[in-house]
């Protein structure tokens, strides 16, 4: 379990802030890296994703890909030998440097292939439903409400293409739930706000053009 604490102290006036402890709740690894639990690899994966996605934006995916291969292979090859040098002038037998990543099981089992799959294929009947839904038009405020996003989407692709699309998701995933969490009583009092005002419109459309509940009552019948 990890703790943030804010620690007491005074200004010039003598006045003191509480001490307070707030326990954050125990993420997974993946979660861990998006809430920056540990700064130092949250950093580095951060920093060399980031780096990555830039240079695929300015080459081909092949010459990216080339490149950073070749910059792996060059550390690993000069850091075994550094270490077959250090062995040999110490005389110590410490092993093979990455003995322990290459004992490292990166089979997948077939127990862990089909749960995957499962899951995978759930999410894409969900959303092939949920699009025959919206684009036959089954409710009519639904689809007016997909409409609007594809709408604005088109603006999205015009002043922006996929990559920096990408650049921008990667880097709202590590900044976003971090100042989610950080203000978290804040933000979802406006949440609630929004959710309550854009509820407010769809009952109000939904009164004016009642398609919506005719193909429901006729659902029920």
């Amino acid at each position: 379990m990890v703790k943030r604490q804010n620690s007491r102290y005074a200004n010039g006036n003598g006045h003191s802030y509480q001490q307070q402890h707030q326990e954050l709740p125990p993420r997974g690894p993946v979660e861990s890296l998006i809430y920056w639990r540990d700064v130092k690899k949250s950093g580095i994966v951060f920093g060399a994703g980031l780096t990555i996605l830039i240079a695929m934006s300015l080459f081909s995916l092949i010459s990216v890909f080339s490149y950073v291969s070749l910059l792996v292979l060059f550390g690993t090859v000069s850091f075994r030998i550094y270490k077959n040098v250090l062995q040999a002038v110490q005389k110590t037998s410490e092993g093979h440097p990455f003995k322990e990543y290459l004992d490292f099981d990166l089979t997948l089992s077939q127990e862990k292939v089909q749960n995957l799959t499962t899951v995978a294929v759930a999410h894409v009947n969900a959303l092939l439903t949920e699009l025959r839904r919206l684009f036959l038009v089954e409710d009519l405020v639904d689809s007016i409400k997909f409409g609007v996003v594809l709408y604005c989407l088109t603006y999205v692709g015009a002043i922006f293409n996929g990559m920096t699309c990408v650049i921008i998701a990667f880097v709202a995933l590590f900044t976003l739930p971090k100042v989610y969490e950080n203000n978290k009583q804040s933000i979802d009092s406006y949440l609630e706000l929004v959710k309550s005002k854009i509820q407010e419109v769809s009952e109000k459309i939904k009164a004016a053009v009642p398609i919506g509940k005719k193909a429901e009552s006729e659902k029920d019948k």
